[in-house]
């Protein structure tokens, strides 16, 4: 137990040492993110998520690695989703490039606080009502089907509540003021457009939150492996973002890949008292579908220039 309360301390000093040289030092002033060095990111993310699987594979045993590993393909794919959203956000809204870093910065920090909170709150379920993991698995079962019968999405802040009461409580300047969330204006607190699109980003992502999590609880009840495969793959999202940005027309078939991935998951959690899947196959199925949809999608593209 002292071990694992060490563990915590440390995963908890080193995410937070990371994101104060991201902000303090790579982009202590707004820039646009190039294309190279949203890939060199990608990568740097991507090769401290697996040194951090070795790690439990030395700390935890093979069964616990593969638990990491697949939480983090789940959750890495789906959040693929999630940057169409994050796409079409910055596009309503038109906020220049130079600032979208800002926004995806303190929007995943965001993220983060209400991940552990849905997490302990759903492990304390599943522990207390072990029912509810077919209540879970029924959820992310019907998330899918939506998925895969709804191709398009659209952004409309105009319509959410949350943007409408702050619009009433602050008054929301018409304009950018460069990087800014916030100004005083005639001795008054004023939100910019940026603030708007900040709280935007927030509640796109509690929505995707109540579809990923339960997934990934499909696959493992440890609260430490559940988070910190959840944390690795919210911090490669805003590399991966930039780096796929310019990209996202090429993979039509994405999105049935993502719901056939929630379908199975969804599946295996409804089943898990009659069929125990090792979760080496269930990492092998996530990888077929995500690698499988990806493939069909540049192939289409292939033969639609054809």
């Amino acid at each position: 137990m002292k071990t694992e309360l060490h563990f915590w301390i440390y995963f908890t000093i080193f995410i937070l040492a990371m994101l104060a040289i991201d902000l303090g030092i790579f982009h202590r002033k707004s820039r646009s993110v190039s294309f190279k060095e949203s890939i060199l990111w990608t990568f740097v993310w991507f090769g401290l998520s697996m040194l951090f699987n070795a790690i439990v594979y030395a700390w935890k045993g093979p069964d616990k690695s593969f638990e990491f590993l697949t939480g983090y393909v789940i959750e890495l794919s789906l959040s693929v989703d999630n940057l169409f959203l994050f796409i079409l956000i910055f596009k309503y809204f038109r906020v220049p490039q130079e600032y979208q870093h800002r926004v995806l910065f303190w929007g995943i920090l965001g993220a983060l606080v209400m991940r552990i909170v849905f997490i302990l709150a759903g492990i304390a379920l599943i522990n207390q009502f072990h029912w509810i993991i077919y209540v879970f698995g029924g959820f992310i079962i019907y998330t899918g089907f939506r998925m895969f019968f709804q191709n398009d999405q659209e952004v409309q802040p105009e319509k959410n509540w949350v943007i409408q009461w702050i619009k009433k409580v602050l008054p929301v300047t018409k304009h950018f003021h460069k990087d800014r969330f916030f100004i005083h204006r005639n001795g008054l607190l004023a939100a910019t457009p940026l603030f708007i699109v900040l709280v935007f980003v927030e509640i796109t992502d509690l929505i995707f939150a109540v579809d990923s999590i339960p997934a990934i609880l499909a696959i493992t009840t440890d609260p430490f492996i559940v988070f910190t495969s959840n944390v690795f793959a919210i911090l490669g999202l805003r590399s991966l973002y930039f780096a796929l940005a310019g990209m996202m027309g090429l993979f039509h078939y994405l999105h049935y890949g993502l719901a056939a991935i929630l379908l199975f998951i969804g599946t295996k959690m409804v089943l898990t008292d009659i069929i125990k899947l090792p979760i080496q196959w269930a990492l092998i199925i996530v990888l077929t579908i995500l690698i499988g949809s990806i493939m069909a999608s540049l192939i289409w593209k292939q033969h639609k220039t054809d």
